[in-house]
């Protein structure tokens, strides 16, 4: 008896050092995926937002310029940046953070491409996937209206500003960044400069191995739970972790206050919902719980400023707050409307499922072609 157990409790830890060992590599993947982009399109994306044209291009250039930084945090804080510096209006600044809000959700579906290779899997991740995107896009149709006309969410951020007063700038460090990040500098360190390629070719080679690192995290993430820990994992999820659709919100609102990405943490949910861990109801409060969770990294870059600036930029990441909270409150506290996110997303997997090409036309057009044709005339 003595033995088998010994036998069980091997087996259960060599089960979780490979899972822990291929969640290391998803996220590692993840990263240098962010790391290349933003190697190639940092300045440009300075460029785009500090030379907005107009609040409703500024919607367009939010979505291309976190498409290409693959971080919404990255586009906000640059956004609180640039208009507690007086670059930017903050007029023009609101239409970029929910574009910003877009843009994010582009790593979930790039994610879930992963699994293009199996049907049904395919069908239930790139509708978990999908589902952030449609949230945020249907919020912005309802508040972008009203906020280029009555400036509401301004107004309200403006007054809110006031019990922020006199707070100093406060930085906390993500554990999952501090295990990461040395790995993707000495990968990227050992691509970019040891290879002693053009600047382009080492990029490109950077951005292939990542590429290639996760699609086998996903692949080997998804074997793995069907195969070892389906069953356990599962009830275990049901019981506890998305017992209900608020616990889901205030874990995705913790873990992506503590990992600052809501790219991590939402991605890391298609997998599991593609292995059928989690069903797309309960995958959606958690995306919005991390919608939220995001906002933090623009509200401590605001709080770093000081005097007028720090005012103004305060007020610009209270928006983004504002934006989530207003968008949970239409598209999840109603009942009705929560409906209308997940009936899209899964009408667009089923759609994918039958014609795969669709999630690459999607990919290409919505976070791509789109909104960088809609800039460039805009311009």
């Amino acid at each position: 008896m003595r033995e088998l157990l010994n036998n069980r409790i091997v087996k259960f830890l060599w089960n979780m050092a490979v899972l822990l060992f291929l969640l290391y590599l998803f996220f590692l993947s993840i990263k240098l995926i962010g790391v290349t982009c933003k190697y190639i399109g940092k300045d440009i994306v300075k460029e785009f937002l500090s030379t907005t044209s107009s609040p409703l291009i500024g919607l367009f250039v939010g979505i291309l310029a976190t498409s290409i930084a693959q971080s919404s945090s990255f586009t906000t804080s640059l956004v609180v940046g640039f208009v507690g510096s007086g670059v930017l209006p903050l007029s023009f600044a609101v239409p970029i953070i929910m574009g910003a809000n877009i843009g994010t959700t582009v790593t979930n579906t790039i994610v879930a491409i992963g699994q293009i290779k199996w049907r049904t899997e395919f069908q239930r991740a790139i509708s978990a996937a999908v589902v952030h995107d449609f949230f945020n896009i249907l919020t912005v149709l309802v508040l972008l209206p009203l906020e280029l006309k009555f400036h509401f969410l301004q107004h309200i951020a403006i007054w809110a500003t006031g019990f922020f007063e006199h707070i100093g700038g406060v930085k906390v460090a993500s554990p999952i960044s501090l295990w990461i990040k040395p790995v993707a500098k000495f990968i990227k360190h050992l691509v970019v400069e040891g290879l002693h390629l053009p600047k382009f070719w080492s990029i490109l080679i950077l951005f292939i191995l990542s590429i290639a690192m996760l699609f086998f995290a996903l692949v080997s993430i998804v074997k793995f739970l069907r195969s070892k820990m389906i069953s356990k994992v599962e009830i275990w999820v049901d019981r506890y972790i998305f017992r209900t659709g608020w616990i889901a919100m205030f874990l995705g609102f913790l873990v992506t206050a503590v990992v600052q990405s809501s790219s991590i943490t939402t991605s890391l949910m298609v997998p599991l919902a593609g292995a059928g861990l989690l069903s797309l109801e309960k995958v959606f409060p958690f995306t919005l719980g991390a919608n939220v969770g995001t906002t933090l990294t623009a509200l401590m870059a605001s709080l770093v400023l000081a005097g007028e600036g720090q005012t103004i930029a305060l007020t610009a990441a209270l928006v983004h707050l504002l934006f989530n909270l207003f968008g949970i409150f239409i598209f999840y506290v109603m009942p009705p409307m929560r409906a209308i996110p997940i009936a899209l997303a899964k009408t667009f997997g089923q759609a994918c499922a039958k014609k795969r090409r669709y999630a690459i036309i999607y990919l290409v057009s919505v976070f791509g072609l789109l909104p960088l044709m809609i800039v460039l005339v805009g311009r």
